[in-house]
C-alpha cells in the first residue's frame, strides 16, 4: 500500500513529466482564435483559403521551435504590404474519419496496426488539426503552418490509402451481377 508521501511523489513525478512531454497542443482552435484577433488586431484582412504549396512557388516559414513565431510571420506580412493574409484551419470530422477507417479497413495493403491507428484518432474528432497563413509577395506565397502530431498521423494514413487506391473490395460490381 502507498504511504502518503509516496502518493505525493508520484503526483510530482507525473507533474514534473508532463511538462516535458510532448507540449504541443491537441487542438489548434485556441491558435486559431488568436491569429484571427492578432490579424485583425494590425488592420489587416483574412482571405480564407489553402496554399497548395505543391501548385504555386512558395517559401515555407521556418518556426524555429517558437510557438509564437506565426506573430513574426503576420508581422512581416504587414512591413511586405500585403492587404490580406490567406488562412485555412482543418478540423476532424467523423464523416471523414469513419471512411478513411472503412478504406483502410478493406485496402489490400494495410494492415491491423494502420486499422488501429485510424480509430485512435476518434479521440480528436471535433478538434482542430492543421492551422495556415500565407501572403503573396513578389509572386511567390509565403506560407506558415501548424498542425498537431495526430493530424500528421492523420495525412500519412490518408495518403497511404490515396496510394494504394482506397477502394473498398467488397465483392462484385454491380455491373457484374446482371
Amino acid at each position: 500500500m502507498l504511504s502518503a508521501n509516496d502518493f505525493q511523489s508520484i503526483q510530482a513525478y507525473n507533474a514534473e513529466r508532463a511538462l516535458y512531454m510532448s507540449s504541443a497542443p491537441d487542438n489548434l482552435a485556441g491558435l486559431k482564435d488568436d491569429m484571427i484577433a492578432f490579424i485583425e488586431g494590425h488592420g489587416m484582412r483574412r482571405f480564407p483559403g489553402y496554399v497548395d504549396y505543391e501548385e504555386v512557388q512558395s517559401v515555407m516559414w521556418k518556426t524555429a521551435d517558437n510557438p509564437d513565431s506565426w506573430k513574426d510571420f503576420v508581422e512581416l506580412a504587414k512591413a511586405a504590404g500585403a492587404p490580406f493574409l490567406t488562412m485555412d484551419a482543418w478540423l476532424l470530422r467523423r464523416e471523414e474519419l469513419d471512411e478513411m477507417i472503412e478504406r483502410i479497413g478493406s485496402a489490400e495493403f494495410t494492415n491491423d496496426e494502420d486499422v488501429e491507428d485510424a480509430r485512435w484518432l476518434r479521440t480528436y474528432i471535433g478538434k482542430t488539426g492543421f492551422v495556415q497563413l500565407g501572403f503573396a509577395y513578389q509572386g511567390i506565397m509565403m506560407v506558415y503552418e501548424a498542425s498537431t502530431e495526430w493530424y500528421d498521423r492523420y495525412q500519412r494514413l490518408f495518403e497511404m490509402t490515396e496510394d494504394f487506391g482506397g477502394i473498398p473490395i467488397d465483392g462484385p460490381d454491380q455491373d457484374d451481377e446482371t
